[in-house]
């Protein structure tokens, strides 16, 4: 029997294939034409740090604690310089505080789309990006993004978003509808 492990978002899915010999008694349904049966059964990730939470943030930090470890890989590899290293680094950091916040504060089993750039980066997410000193927790930018806070990271500040999903938005866009029909139109 052959098992591989494959790692995909923070669960291990565990392959298992069996050779059947041609001349066994009674074949399986679940045999194929080349005498191989295959089964998959994902079983949740245990990492150190992540029994008190459910499976979705325990996967998000699963995915966060992957993402450093290629980034330390490309780093000894010299596949990156040391500045990115830095940056990628504290961006995980930042994102994986917030998340263990979001997590313990909620007692909820969920994370959002989490987004955190740092002020040079403001341009890859806005097309018209807000002023740093008008960032206001909670407030929407560009229908799109929810402000949660800046995180420190070795010199920078990382600014935090979460991506809106489609109802959020929605409904977002039909309150500013409101509001301007409130004011009535601009007077002369």
């Amino acid at each position: 029997m052959i098992k591989t492990l494959l790692q995909y978002s923070g669960f291990l899915l565990l392959l298992s294939t069996a050779v059947y010999a041609q001349a066994s008694p009674q074949p399986t349904p679940e045999a194929t034409s080349g005498g191989q049966v295959s089964t998959a059964t994902i079983i949740s990730e245990t990492r150190e740090n992540t029994p008190e939470f459910g499976p979705v943030v325990s996967a998000y930090l699963d995915y966060l604690q992957d993402e450093q470890e290629v980034t330390d890989d490309r780093a000894s590899r010299h596949e990156i310089p040391p500045a990115y290293y830095r940056r990628n680094s504290n961006r995980i950091r930042a994102l994986r505080s917030l998340a263990l916040r979001l997590a313990r504060d909620s007692h909820n089993d969920y994370i959002p789309e989490l987004v955190a750039v740092a002020r040079d980066e403001f341009k890859t997410i806005f097309f018209q990006p807000p002023k740093l000193n008008e960032l206001r927790l909670s407030e929407i930018y560009a229908g799109t993004f929810r402000f949660l806070g800046a995180f420190p990271g070795g010199g920078e500040n990382f600014y935090i978003f979460t991506r809106l999903d489609p109802y959020e938005q929605e409904e977002w866009r039909q309150q500013q509808n409101a509001s301007a029909h409130k004011k009535g139109p601009p007077e002369p």
